[in-house]
């Protein structure tokens, strides 16, 4: 099996140790090789990732993690005739403007919204509204406006952003910000595989904390959904409207949502399973993990309908509290002693610069508990976070000094 990845880390990782688990050669297939010195052991197989170009090797099987891996994963699989996503559907996935589109025509529930080229700049639609970049994903760069001049200093904000990160100057999506009318309610994250167009959704997370700006972190996920079953199956039911209306058909989606009195705002969807460790929190019936579940789909075993285990499960993903250079945690120990508490991973390293939300795109690290309950877990991971200090040493050039 060909796993696509931007980088070698602990997703990749995961991955690796599922294919073992199962008896699958996995090879890798990423645009950081001549960073990553072999991150494997066993030759992993650089790609431009503009121009991806590669050797079919007699892979069964193909998955990506990552939004700009799953449109080369897409590639490559039309390519070589291996079941995935199509290609558009996925290019779709990658454009708040497109998905959109589709999510309209498709009859969903959508707030009005507009496109706006930043060297034009623009006017909101109404207020409060919110300014996006097109072509990213994970709260990145998304900013509430509640007035003219707070619309104005978070246009400005976005342009700026998108003008000095290199990754981003080259993507035609960075000419322009997407304005949309602000969506009330809770919020929720949906897990799924689909097959030949058929959406299974494994989980649908819960985010208890209210994500209503001016920046919208995500901290804490929890399952299963504590929400009236009515509401879990309206959500089951516009996902998989709105990956219908994308053109998805094969592969993992990760997708979120928000519920108000007017029914199911899809928010977005992405063609690849959800991000960092996240999905060390899901433990299903069956004993499979969700990388062992996309790994049997993706070379095309049997995977079963997938129930969740018994008992709630929460992950917070370490919010960075501020601007800075990290230097080291305190507390770890005392945070591991709360009950439920299963694991902590502190993935940031002494000398990370780090830079939070709107602009920033990782966390400190990841906090998982289980519990007999969602708001048992919930509870849990809030406690021992609370038991964490980081020490994040103001950068000199944030101090204006050489």
């Amino acid at each position: 099996m060909l796993l696509v990845a931007s980088k070698a880390g602990y997703q990749t990782e995961a991955f690796a140790a599922a294919a073992a688990r199962l008896g699958v050669t996995l090879e890798l297939a990423t645009n950081r090789c001549h960073h990553l010195e072999d991150p494997w052991g066993d030759g992993a197989l650089a790609v431009d990732f503009d121009h991806p170009e590669l050797e079919a090797r007699g892979w069964d099987g193909i998955a990506a993690v990552g939004d700009q891996a799953s449109i080369v994963a897409a590639l490559l699989a039309e390519r070589f005739g291996l079941r995935y996503h199509p290609l558009d559907a996925v290019r779709a996935c990658r454009s708040k403007f497109e998905m959109r589109e589709r999510f309209r025509k498709a009859g969903l529930l959508t707030p009005v919204y507009r496109r706006i080229r930043v060297s034009e700049g623009g006017a909101p639609i109404s207020f409060p509204c919110v300014l996006k970049p097109i072509g990213l994903s994970a709260s990145r760069g998304v900013i509430r406006a509640n007035d003219a001049v707070e619309f104005e200093a978070a246009f400005a904000r976005i342009a700026r952003m998108l003008s000095t990160t290199p990754d981003l100057v080259r993507d035609p999506a960075s000419e322009y910000i997407q304005v949309e009318e602000f969506i009330p309610g809770r919020e929720f994250a949906i897990e799924g595989i689909m097959t030949r167009g058929r959406l299974e959704v494994l989980a649908i997370f819960d985010k208890p904390d209210p994500l209503d700006g001016p920046f919208f972190e995500e901290t804490i996920y929890t399952t299963p959904s504590r929400e009236a079953e009515e509401v879990q199956q309206a959500i089951r039911e516009t996902t998989q409207l709105a990956v219908t209306a994308l053109g998805l058909t094969d592969g993992p989606i990760h997708g979120e949502c928000r519920v108000n009195d007017r029914g199911v705002w899809m928010l977005e969807i992405a063609a690849r399973p959800i991000g960092g460790l996240c999905a060390r929190v899901l433990r299903f019936d069956s004993g499979l993990s969700l990388e062992e579940v996309i790994v049997r789909h993706a070379i095309g075993e049997a995977t079963g309908e997938q129930t969740l285990a018994r008992g709630g499960a929460a992950v917070m993903m370490i919010p960075i509290p501020r601007s800075g250079i990290y230097h080291d945690v305190r507390g770890v120990d005392d945070a591991l002693g709360v009950a439920g508490i299963e694991g902590i991973e502190i993935t940031a390293v002494p000398g990370q610069k780090l830079v939070p939300l709107p602009e920033g795109a990782s966390y400190l690290g990841f906090i998982f508990a289980r519990g007999a309950s969602a708001a048992e877990a919930e509870a849990s991971v809030r406690e021992a976070h609370g038991k964490l200090a980081f020490d994040v040493h103001m950068a000199l050039s944030l101090l204006g000094k050489n």
